[in-house]
């Protein structure tokens, strides 16, 4: 199996995870090496320290790739690709080579970062994100991956401008509840922020309406997809969660968050609902136009669930548990919207604290 490919093996097609058999037959002349893993970890934390100090906000999220925020402020005023053009010759002082994309966000950063391999820096200024990603193709924006890009060709969207065209509504329908925020980030807007991965003290996701909704049915709906997106990535870090909080922007742009902390920590759909539309009904009244919507959690300790076993009522705990991450493994299999839990009356009872 090919781990990794040269550029120069892949101008003759080779590509990562093809069979050994058929890179040999696609480049016969191809020298083969064996990994060496202690030293590429080596590497990576060579070229971490390089990273940390240009900034301390560095989120590594693979043994070779990380994203940066050098934005400049008064402390710090340093134009962002004198930056990158020192990173890329210090690591290139190591006998290696990168490539770097400047950009406001996550998802632009990422995409141009490829633009110019195996050693370029490409920049997207601000107000640029648009017409940069517009001729791109659909495979090109991270998350889109050959079943996600056969079901946009099929509706006739082959370039991230024709994705960026998508409103909420067709977005929707097209590919379920993660369309919405594919077609923003076709667009250029990721208001993700870079955060130090090996410290995570919280984890949220927010869903920013294509109008302002004032219906308690498609906030509440928004608002369970949140909490789905949230509770599969604390079971994903093996974490649970004591304190929750719900953020909402109204029509105006003023913003007000709701926070609760429970006595026993979860990381369940069925547990955590609740409480998260207990705190939304406290915040927000309906007819009130909202534009945003965010749910996270922090305080993290061992699930009650996990307590539960030790103290013996296992029959529930271990029914939920297998419930939880079925529907997880469907989701990774077939989609986040292959499957979903019901929603509960509008009078659930709120857990006890």
């Amino acid at each position: 199996m090919v781990s990794a490919a040269s550029y120069e093996a892949r101008a003759f097609g080779v590509r990562s995870a093809m069979s050994s058999a058929q890179a040999a037959r696609l480049c016969p002349e191809a020298i083969w090496a064996r990994g060496r893993f202690d030293r590429y970890r080596e590497l990576s934390a060579t070229i971490r320290s390089v990273l940390l100090s240009v900034t301390p906000l560095v989120q590594q999220v693979s043994i070779d790739e990380a994203y940066l925020d050098v934005t400049p402020t008064g402390h710090r005023p340093e134009d962002p690709l004198a930056i990158a053009d020192d990173i890329r010759a210090r690591v290139d002082a190591l006998g290696l080579s990168c490539s770097i994309g400047i950009a406001t966000s996550k998802t632009v950063a990422k995409i141009a970062s490829d633009h110019d391999k195996p050693h370029g820096i490409t920049v997207v200024r601000p107000g640029e994100e648009a017409a940069f990603l517009a001729p791109l193709p659909v495979r090109a924006i991270p998350g889109v991956g050959a079943a996600t890009a056969a079901r946009l060709r099929e509706a006739g969207l082959r370039t991230l401008g024709d994705l960026a065209r998508l409103d909420e509504r067709s977005a929707l329908q097209l590919l379920g509840s993660y369309g919405p925020d594919l077609a923003r980030r076709a667009r250029g807007v990721d208001d993700r922020r870079v955060q130090d991965a090996d410290a995570v003290k919280s984890l949220s996701h927010e869903h920013t309406f294509a109008r302002d909704v004032r219906e308690r049915t498609e906030v509440e709906r928004a608002l369970r997809e949140l909490v789905g997106m949230v509770t599969r990535r604390l079971r994903h870090k093996a974490l649970a969660a004591r304190t929750f909080t719900v953020k909402l922007r109204y029509a105006d742009f003023t913003t007000a968050t709701a926070s609760r902390t429970l006595d026993a920590a979860s990381d369940l759909d069925s547990e955590i609902a609740p409480v998260a539309l207990a705190l939304l009904r406290s915040a927000w009244t309906p007819g009130t136009g909202l534009r945003l919507i965010g749910f996270g959690a922090s305080g993290f300790a061992d699930p009650a669930c996990q307590l539960q076993l030790l103290e013996g009522n296992q029959e529930a705990c271990l029914r939920e548990r297998a419930l939880a991450e079925s529907v997880d493994g469907i989701r990774r299999r077939f989609g986040s919207d292959a499957i979903a839990f019901g929603a509960t009356d509008e009078t659930d009872d709120e857990p006890d604290e």
